[in-house]
């Protein structure tokens, strides 16, 4: 089966149905799709029937993905682009775990009544090693995120530029998935696996790491040691005080719920600034830092400040303890 069409079922694409018994529970009305394309024919195969198939419904609709693409859609919609709110993701979602919060939660929560559709595209050709599980990491999120909402959220992904590992962890984190072939339940979907998976140790820092321990008394300290490095390493003066803030919130947490001392290490790694706070503790919310800050229990409002001011966010948690590292790009 081809692409669907404008009028076809799947330009709001649902997972199609499977045998439920007597009792059984009713189906998640969150929809979450990937969708595989290869070039601007097959993107906007699968994008431009579901914005259409939005806008006449009446369904708020956002398109967030690399600029590139929203001015492939933008044009291709024509006068239907005037009712879509456009993001570039580039800038918007450029720390992945900015993106529940700050676009999907964001807009969605600004429409509560009724189905809101987004587009969002996360993962493009040119992110990082780096970034990546981050991102892996969000889209298995939205699913928890968004569970029992009716929000549509379409992902593409760009099957000619994208490692295949990449499409094989969408496959696992969306549970329909979209291609030239047509719309099907993903047999690999495990979301959780997927988050599992990318809660990996992080990579020890390079030797010339500055590092200090603090403590509840000492928090002024670890201020004083971010706006003295920071500068140093390449910060330009609005970064570092971000990061300020960034680590402050952090090590602050560490005195409260991580078992009430701490180490921060700063360095300079491929253009970036990088700054951990590690401590004994282990997060066991998932979403911590992704949701809104009225909903953000036990620390989760300092994370999710972090989360908007970092241009990414890397976390390793488990029964030893827990590893923040906050990355901000230096002065060129």
């Amino acid at each position: 089966m081809p692409y669907p069409n404008e009028g076809d079922r799947a330009a709001s694409p649902r997972p199609r149905p499977r045998p439920r018994g007597p009792g059984a529970p009713p189906r998640d009305p969150f929809v979450h799709p990937a969708l595989f394309y290869r070039d601007d024919a097959e993107y906007l195969a699968g994008t431009v029937p579901f914005v259409r198939a939005g806008r006449c419904a009446g369904e708020p609709v956002a398109v967030a993905v690399p600029g590139a693409r929203l001015d492939v859609l933008r044009d291709a919609l024509g006068a239907v682009a005037d009712g879509v709110t456009w993001l570039d993701m580039t800038e918007a979602g450029r720390n992945p775990g900015r993106i529940i919060p700050g676009v999907l939660r964001d807009f969605a929560d600004r429409h509560p009544a009724g189905r809101v559709r987004i587009i969002g595209e996360p993962v493009w050709p040119g992110r990082s090693a780096t970034e990546y599980p981050a991102c892996a990491q969000h889209e298995a999120l939205i699913n928890l995120a968004f569970a029992g909402r009716g929000v549509s959220i379409l992902c593409p992904y760009d099957t000619a530029g994208l490692d295949p590992a990449v499409i094989d962890d969408a496959r696992a984190t969306h549970p329909v998935v979209i291609d030239r072939h047509g719309e099907r339940v993903s047999d690999d979907y495990a979301p959780d696996r997927v988050i599992s998976d990318y809660n990996l140790p992080l990579p020890e820092p390079p030797p010339g790491a500055v590092a200090m321990g603090f403590d509840l008394d000492t928090l002024p300290l670890v201020r004083e040691f971010v706006t003295r490095w920071g500068p140093r390493l390449g910060l330009g003066e609005a970064a570092t005080g971000d990061l300020e803030l960034a680590v402050n919130e952090l090590a602050a947490n560490s005195c409260l719920h991580g078992g009430g001392v701490g180490t921060a290490r700063l360095w300079a790694e491929d253009g970036q600034v990088v700054c951990e706070v590690r401590d004994a503790g282990t997060i066991t919310d998932p979403l911590v830092g992704r949701r809104p800050a009225n909903m953000s229990p036990n620390g989760g409002r300092g994370v999710l400040m972090v989360n908007h001011l970092a241009d990414l966010v890397r976390m390793h948690t488990g029964p030893d303890g827990t590893a923040v590292r906050v990355y901000l790009a230096a002065a060129r």
